[in-house]
């Protein structure tokens, strides 16, 4: 690492039963590709999380050892994982915390419900998967139905087809603008 070089980003990826195979393990991959650390999140380190269609994640750390305070930002992927994050506190807390200190919070299709549970969204504009767009509307956002949304350290989208637009968003976030390069159709590329 240079002198003046920052040190790493470091962001988790919420993960819980029934998750979206494609919501977690593309950003995960996409992010890492870029140089950003990035962990694998559940309420038991070691533990295999399976997804909707019965492929597991193991949790790379737990909520008893991340503090929001040592992190830079937080994805909320969806499937129905969100239902299950919203039965224990911990998710919800470490989201309202990291929205607070203005870090990068990230949601995408039913991630929004964390949004909600954390009480982040009054006055932000959001999208979600539209079958949710009510929570979210009554959780005081205002909702629009585009493939990604960004309003200032919030970034959200509606869906898996909306992955390529959502990780160029998280990752365009961490790049300074400098190095960034949009190439068509939301996809970034780092110079």
């Amino acid at each position: 690492m240079r002198k003046n070089e920052e040190r790493s980003k470091t962001v988790v990826v919420l993960i819980e039963e029934q998750y979206q195979d494609l919501e977690v393990w593309v950003p995960y991959y996409r992010l890492r590709e870029a140089g950003i650390k990035t962990l694998l999140l559940g309420r038991e380190t070691g533990k295999a999380y399976k997804s909707k269609h019965g492929y597991p994640v193991v949790a790379q750390t737990d909520y008893s050892k991340t503090k929001a305070k040592d992190l830079d930002g937080v994805i909320i992927p969806g499937g129905f994982a969100p239902d299950f994050m919203r039965r224990y506190p911990e998710p919800a807390l470490l989201v309202a915390e990291m929205f607070k200190s203005g870090k990068l919070v990230a949601s995408i299709c039913h991630g929004a419900w964390i949004l909600c549970s954390a009480g982040v969204l009054k006055g932000m504009t959001a999208t979600c998967f539209y079958a949710i767009a009510d929570d979210v509307k009554n959780a005081g956002a205002r909702y629009v139905d585009r493939e990604v949304v960004v309003d200032k350290n919030l970034i959200t989208s509606r869906k898996p087809e909306d992955l390529p637009a959502f990780c160029s968003e998280i990752i365009k976030h961490f790049t300074p603008a400098e190095r960034f390069l949009t190439a068509g159709a939301g996809l970034g590329v780092i110079l």
